[in-house]
Formats: C-alpha cells, sequence, structure tokens
C-alpha cells in the first residue's frame, strides 16, 4: 500500500463568507500542492473539503497520514463522533442534525477506502505545511475577493 502524507487547511473571510482551501500531497520525493476557493461558505466547511479534495486525488487505496489543525475534523474520526453521528441518524449529542453532513459521508467513505491516521497539529504555530496550506487557503480568498 503506497504511504501518502497530506496536510491541509482551510480558511473563511466572515463565517459564512467567501472561503478557500489548501492541500499539499507528499508521496515519496512528490509534492502536489492544491487549493480552491468557494464564495459562500464556513470555516468548517473549508476544512472538510480540503481533506476531501486531497484524498479525491488518491487513485487507488492508500496509507494516508493526515494533519489538520481542525479540531472539528480530526476529532470527529479520533473520538469517535462519526460512529456515533451514524448510529444516531446523523444527529448529534443535542439531538439536531449534524452540519454538512453531505462532507461527513464523502469523508466517511475516503475513511472506509483508504487507511487514515488523522492527526492535530497546531494551527499558526511553527509547522512549515500547515502554514503554507493556511498560505494557500487565504491566498485563494484573496485573489477572488479582490478581483
Amino acid at each position: 500500500m503506497k504511504k501518502i502524507t497530506i496536510y491541509t487547511d482551510g480558511a473563511c473571510s466572515c463565517n459564512p463568507g467567501p472561503g478557500g482551501w489548501g492541500a499539499i500531497l507528499f508521496y515519496k520525493n512528490t509534492k502536489k500542492e492544491i487549493s480552491g476557493y468557494n464564495p459562500v461558505t464556513t470555516n468548517n466547511q473549508m476544512e472538510l473539503t480540503a481533506a476531501i479534495s486531497a484524498l479525491d486525488k488518491l487513485k487507488e487505496p492508500c496509507e494516508v497520514e493526515l494533519y489538520s489543525d481542525s479540531a472539528y475534523l480530526i476529532n470527529a474520526f479520533n473520538e469517535d463522533w462519526i460512529t456515533k453521528w451514524q448510529m444516531n441518524g446523523f444527529r448529534n449529542a443535542k439531538k439536531k442534525p449534524v452540519e454538512n453532513i453531505e462532507l461527513w459521508q464523502k469523508l466517511i467513505e475516503f475513511n472506509n477506502i483508504h487507511k487514515i491516521k488523522w492527526i492535530k497539529v497546531k494551527g499558526h504555530a511553527d509547522n512549515e505545511y500547515n502554514n503554507r496550506c493556511d498560505q494557500l487557503a487565504t491566498g485563494e480568498v484573496a485573489k477572488h475577493v479582490n478581483e
């Protein structure tokens, strides 16, 4: 199984508002940067979209280490929120519908295809790749908002 390292980040100007996401994929000596934009979104949606967009680039089942500064994303898998949501018909602990269900369902699909280790990193700190993903995400917002 190929071993892939992915870093992701999302950004939103206002919340909701224009948003961007960035990701970096590493495989052996290859590094690929990707990013995107959404004119009306939330920060959480951009965090999830960054992970989805990166995982979507994988053409076969892989062993993945996915790094994100989003506790929302990482905890959903590491704290087993996903399983609880599925058992409760995608309702959270307060019995309200889980937000961003379509995005979560896509992430669940990828989690079932790939062996993913979800790793939390501190945002806006000294992690070079997390900082680069933040630059990609905020750069998308700046590029589109200033058009």
